[in-house]
């Protein structure tokens, strides 16, 4: 319900009114996902984003309209990305390349900042019930493109049978989240890298055929 009424009131905007708030909501999710939620103010992001106070009173009422924003901004940018890995995921070694990308990026900022949703997840969850909800939906979309994906391996004879794709995506998506807070502590992706690969070492433990898991092709 809230975000028809934000496409609604969206929908209202004059192109310029929709480039503004843009804006100031891209310079709170930068400075969010840099600073925590906590320690940025609707001023730091006024200053950000070069808009004034009425400006960003019009568009976003209050720090918790803002926040509910950046989050489903952080969603859909993360998501589309995920998408664009995890859409035709049908192998281990295609797990491995998903692997290879979330590690390399994570290292460009040397471990810094954790996982865009799960950084904003440990700030408002216990503080916001509406923000809480938003977020467990994001992640159960990101854990679902992982599950359809292991469901093809599992259909296409490269998983057994008893391989459960929600139970392993599950186990997938806490290895990533763990890895990605262990990397920002350390100022170092490696622990990341050891968390995935124990993880992809469990859904290659279903393989039907170990031998040919270890070096398969496909994506």
């Amino acid at each position: 319900m809230a975000d028809q009424v934000t496409n609604v009131e969206t929908a209202r905007l004059t192109a310029r009114g929709v480039a503004t708030r843009a804006r100031i909501l891209q310079a709170a999710a930068d400075l969010m996902y840099a600073r925590g939620v906590g320690v940025t103010t609707l001023d730091d992001v006024r200053a950000a984003s070069g808009t004034s106070k009425s400006q960003l009173y019009r568009y976003f009422p209050d720090k918790d309209a803002l926040v509910r924003d950046v989050i489903a901004l952080q969603a859909t940018q993360l998501l589309e990305r995920q998408r664009q890995q995890l859409q035709r995921l049908n192998s281990i070694r295609g797990l491995e390349r998903w692997r290879d990308a979330i590690v390399q990026g994570n290292a460009l900022r040397n471990g810094a900042y954790g996982c865009p949703l799960g950084s904003l997840a440990g700030e408002v969850a216990d503080r916001d019930e509406v923000a809480r909800g938003a977020l467990a939906d994001h992640f159960r979309t990101w854990e679902s493109l992982l599950a359809a994906g292991l469901a093809r391996m599992r259909a296409s004879g490269l998983l057994r049978p008893e391989a459960d794709p929600e139970r392993l995506a599950t186990g997938l998506m806490a290895s990533l989240q763990g890895g990605y807070l262990l990397a920002q502590t350390a100022r170092d992706p490696a622990p990341m890298r050891v968390a995935l690969d124990m993880a992809i070492d469990h859904v290659r433990s279903y393989a039907a055929d170990p031998a040919a898991a270890c070096g398969e092709g496909g994506r």
